[in-house]
């Protein structure tokens, strides 16, 4: 099929005809920027210990990067399953974010339809790998099962959770035999020392059974580079329904996608249980006091989300109101994340949760609404 040049759409330095818009753009414009609220990366920024060893791995970039992701891939199955890792490893492999490995296994998938969790809204990304797919799109309150489902749990951006029983009835519910079902946790680790008891990647006695009886295959995905704030290295992972599984993504893998200085950051820094444990304790009191800001200075704005999570999604009930506290965020240093491209949820925006001195910043830019 030739290929014809086309006028592109923009939307700041994203083509809105081809890419999918997402946070995390507007800062490197800024001449005044203080603090980017329009992503939901830790408030504690790069873990110091990890950013020293990733530094140190610029010095071994003349050599390729390990074709098996080792010794990284084995650390961050230490990091998911303490106790069981050695068996579980297979199973895991590691990619450039998440968005490489969304697109991997949707790519390999059972063609057919495609239904999104049952949320307004989820991450867009999956959404974008089935169209460029050519799935049929099913809408998330349809009644029909899907060959291929997507649930973001906990939901980004509505802030929306399910717990794991209810993660498991809803494959049962919404997922064809044979299919495929991807789950995304990226933001389960946030949820508190008990993650893991709580996250579907410890369900293997789940996954095994719903392969077994109706031939789904369960793939949990990880983007790592929230919590661990470490956008610009990109980091991601897949657990995978079989060793089998995995092995099929790594033949489409191009090989190497996961550079050197990412997997020494990700070897060191699920080690570093001090940044983990300041983690769990701060961002729900930060998120709290953030929202009590809210409800005072705008009692008519409406908040959601689970107090462990690392953003506040918030309906301004006004679409002009959203458009100027996104505007003036903007102009004072401090971006927000609009729920308009996208979401096409004009009446919200998204703010990270910060360290209160950085949320001042952000308050005195919405002094005039």
């Amino acid at each position: 099929m030739p290929i014809t040049s086309q006028p592109s759409s923009s939307n700041g330095p994203w083509d809105a005809k081809l890419q999918q818009f997402h946070g995390g753009q507007d800062w490197a414009h800024l001449e005044n920027f203080i603090e980017d609220f329009s992503v939901t990366t830790n408030a504690f920024g790069m873990p110091e210990s990890a950013k020293l060893a990733s530094v140190r791995s610029i010095e071994h970039s003349h050599h390729y990067p390990p074709a098996d992701q080792e010794p990284a891939k084995s650390s961050l199955a230490q990091f998911l399953w303490p106790s069981t890792w050695s068996q579980d490893t297979e199973r895991l492999i590691l990619g450039n974010g998440a968005s490489e490995l969304i697109d991997l296994v949707i790519r390999m998938a059972p063609r057919g339809t495609w239904k999104p969790g049952p949320f307004r809204t989820q991450y867009k990304e999956y959404e974008r790998s089935a169209r460029n797919n050519e799935y049929q799109m099913l809408d998330s309150e349809s009644p029909e099962k899907a060959n291929v489902a997507c649930l973001v749990n906990p939901c980004n951006p509505t802030g929306d959770y399910l717990e794991l029983a209810e993660v498991e009835q809803w494959i049962l519910d919404n997922v064809l035999p044979g299919g495929h079902v991807l789950i995304d946790e990226s933001m389960q680790p946030w949820h508190s020392p008990e993650f893991r008891d709580h996250s579907l990647t410890n369900a293997r006695s789940f996954v095994e059974q719903i392969y077994k009886d109706h031939g789904i295959s369960v793939f949990v995905m990880h983007s790592w580079t929230k919590l661990w704030c470490c956008t610009g290295l990109r980091l991601g992972s897949v657990v995978c329904p079989t060793a089998d599984h995995m092995r099929a993504i790594k033949k489409l893998q191009v090989p190497w996608s996961v550079n050197t200085v990412a997997l020494a950051f990700l070897d060191a820094v699920v080690n570093d249980h001090v940044y983990l444990n300041k983690t769990w304790q701060m961002t729900s009191a930060w998120r709290k006091q953030t929202v009590d800001r809210i409800k005072d200075r705008f009692p008519e704005w409406q908040c959601h989300g689970r107090e462990f999570l690392s953003w506040v999604w918030v309906d301004t009930k006004s679409e002009e109101v959203a458009q100027k506290a996104v505007d003036l965020a903007k102009a004072h240093g401090v971006p927000v994340r609009s729920g308009r491209p996208g979401y096409n949820l004009p009446t919200y925006i998204r703010l990270a949760v910060r360290e209160p001195s950085k949320v001042d910043h952000l308050f005195k830019a919405w002094e005039t609404i």
